[in-house]
Parts: C-alpha cells; sequence; structure tokens
C-alpha cells in the first residue's frame, strides 16, 4: 500500500495484522532509499547493522539516536532539493537538530498532521485562542520549536486570539473578550503544557465560563509541572471543575520527526497514528522490552523521505500500555511516557552503540 493511502484512511482505524504488514513495507523502502542516497546512513548501516537491506518485522529495523541530528548535517537529497531545514528549541550553547525536508516531505507531514488534528477537531476551523505570545516569533531560539508547534497547529483555528503581551505576561483583558464572544461555543485551546497551567488554570475571572464544548490540545513542559506536583490526572480535572473542559489531547512529537504526532486517546496514554509506531528498548542492550516493561523509546515513521529520520532512538523512558485496545475504539499500540532518561542511561546506551 501506498503511503498515501494510509494517510488517506481515517486515523487510528488500522489494526495489528494489517499494519505489521503495510508498515514493514513502507519501512523496508525508506531504508533501502536512504542506504542508496545518504552516506552517512550507509556508513552507520554497515559498521553497526550488518549491511542489512531489508528486514522480516519493524523490530530488526536499524535505528539512529534522535542526538545524531544535532552533530551532523545528514540528508538523503541534494543540496538544490532543499525546501526547509527545521531546527529544533536549544538554550544558548546547546547544539541543535537540523532536519532537511524537500517539498514531497514537508507536504506529506503537513497532510498527516492534518489527519491526525482533524480525527479530533472535525474539518471546521473553531475559533483558536493561543495561550502564548506573537513575541514567540521574535525569539530564533523558541520559534524553531515553540513558534513552529503554534503555525503548525494554527492552520485549524480561526479568529487566532494570543492571550500573553509581548512579556509573556497574561492579558487579561484579551483573554476575557474571548470568553466573553464565544462563552458556550466551541473553541480550540493551544499551548504548551506549563504554559496552559500557569496563564489559563491559575486566572482568576469574575465570571464563570462555559467551555464545556472546547477543545484543548496541548504538549511539554510536563518537567516543571511534575516539580509542583501537577501530574496529568491533576490537569485535566482542574480545567473540568474551572471551565467545564473535558476534551483534552495532549501529544508526543518531535522535530526530528515532525508530522508523526502521538495524540493522547481516552485512557489518557498516548496513540500511534497509522502511519508511526514505537518500540520501547532495553537502555543497555537494545533489546526490545516486553509489553509493560519500562525502556528507551523508539518512535517509526513511514513520513520522512528527505532525510533518515524514519527509525529513531529518543532520550525519552517509557513503556507500551496496550494495542488496538483504546476505550474509545483507536487502533495501534498506546504507551506511556514516563520522563528522560537518567544521563548514567543515556551514557551506557552510548557506549553500546559505538560498541555495537
Amino acid at each position: 500500500m501506498e503511503l498515501t493511502e494510509v494517510l488517506g484512511r481515517v486515523q487510528f482505524s488500522i489494526a495489528k495484522e494489517e499494519k505489521s504488514s503495510i508498515m514493514l513495507d513502507l519501512l523496508n523502502n525508506l531504508h533501502k532509499t536512504h542506504y542508496a542516497s545518504c552516506d552517512p546512513y550507509n556508513n552507520i548501516i554497515n559498521v553497526m547493522f550488518g549491511n542489512k537491506r531489508s528486514f522480516n518485522s519493524i523490530e530488526e529495523l536499524p535505528f539512529l539516536p534522535v542526538s545524531i541530528f544535532k552533530n551532523h548535517g545528514i540528508k538523503s537529497i541534494k543540496e538544490d532539493q532543499v525546501f526547509k531545514v527545521l531546527t529544533s528549541s536549544g538554550t544558548t550553547g546547546q547544539s541543535v537538530s537540523h532536519i532537511y525536508l524537500d517539498r514531497e516531505t514537508a507536504q506529506l507531514q503537513t497532510l498527516a498532521l492534518s489527519k491526525i488534528i482533524n480525527s479530533v477537531l472535525g474539518n471546521t476551523r473553531l475559533p483558536m485562542l493561543i495561550i502564548d505570545s506573537k513575541a514567540v516569533f521574535a525569539n530564533k531560539e523558541s520559534f524553531s520549536a515553540r513558534g513552529a508547534g503554534i503555525l503548525g497547529l494554527s492552520v485549524f483555528g480561526r479568529d487566532h486570539t494570543y492571550v500573553l503581551d509581548e512579556n509573556f505576561d497574561l492579558d487579561v483583558n484579551t483573554l476575557i473578550t474571548f470568553l466573553e464572544k464565544y462563552d458556550g461555543q466551541p473553541i480550540f485551546i493551544f499551548g504548551f503544557t506549563f504554559m496552559v497551567w500557569q496563564y489559563l488554570s491559575q486566572v482568576n475571572l469574575n465570571k464563570k465560563y462555559d467551555l464545556g464544548k472546547a477543545i484543548m490540545i496541548h504538549s511539554g513542559g510536563w518537567k516543571k509541572l511534575k516539580d509542583i506536583a501537577v501530574d496529568n490526572e491533576t490537569f485535566r480535572s482542574a480545567f473540568a471543575d474551572k471551565f467545564g473542559i473535558k476534551d483534552i489531547y495532549n501529544f508526543y512529537g518531535m522535530i526530528e520527526q515532525i508530522g508523526s504526532v502521538f495524540l493522547e486517546n481516552s485512557d489518557g496514554n498516548m496513540q500511534c497514528p497509522n502511519f508511526a509506531d514505537v518500540i520501547i528498548r532495553n537502555p543497555k542492550d537494545f533489546s526490545v522490552q516486553p509489553d509493560g516493561e519500562k525502556g528507551l523509546i523508539q518512535v517509526i515513521s513511514a513520513l520522512p523521505k528527505s532525510y533518515p529520520g524514519h527509525s529513531l532512538l529518543t532520550e525519552d523512558i517509557g513503556i507500551i500500555t496496550g494495542e488496538d485496545n483504546a476505550s474509545n475504539g483507536w487502533k495501534g499500540k498506546n504507551f506511556k511516557i514516563l520522563g528522560r532518561a537518567k544521563k548514567a542511561e543515556l551514557r551506557g546506551c552510548s557506549d553500546t552503540f559505538k560498541k555495537a
């Protein structure tokens, strides 16, 4: 099956047996493409994975550490085919990832994202409340990730309203004006998790607004919330109590595999879309962990054609929580993110990678 056919189907609808066959075929083709067109990928496969050209399961698929894109400009296209270069966020002095997209890959990733987001928003563009500031676009370091996230999702909304001013302070009047205008109506709320909590859940308003028809999508910033004892259940309960918001979707994704968004299902776990998957690996020897056993998260996507980002080992720890078993009927693997790997685990992982 062609990737465009997979993207054309309703997301979270392909069950295990069919999906395994589809993904294996797509990923074997991607592997061959990158092996032939990307010398760094070719070298890594030859040294670490025995020069293999095809695989019998996605668990056998070679993987790159996600950090490799911070140190090397890896791409499978010629320079004149580069349509866009994405960069990850990074504080001063830190290396950032550089992801090279050709026009086809950029279009595929946009299509994939739209299919995922429309599965919860529907096809109608809703008034959009953005828990951020337009000033985010003036800062090149934050624009790369946060700004890109806002821009990527803003296409699914209308009447875009930013509730933080240029100093990243809450503009209460702007917030109230928006809530008055759309009180009791469907709206789309987006922001990064900690900012949504800090500025929206903590705001004191003189009037109680009904946001029961609102749909909230958020991601990132959980470490700061955990530091103040706010977990996902606490987050969801607070917005249900304060505004009546029940349709809340956290998501997991990264710039190195943009377009492959793992959306929170009705059970609070991250769900793999039709064109992506995850594997949990032991950080000591990279063996596949059984369901329920924690390890490093490997993210797999059929989207990246212009760079070898189809199989990446992240620095996040997680567990598989099930497959084809979400209570809302979504098909595919679902998983839980437990946090970032400890430095000792990453050092051990790196040592094993070098010895392989």
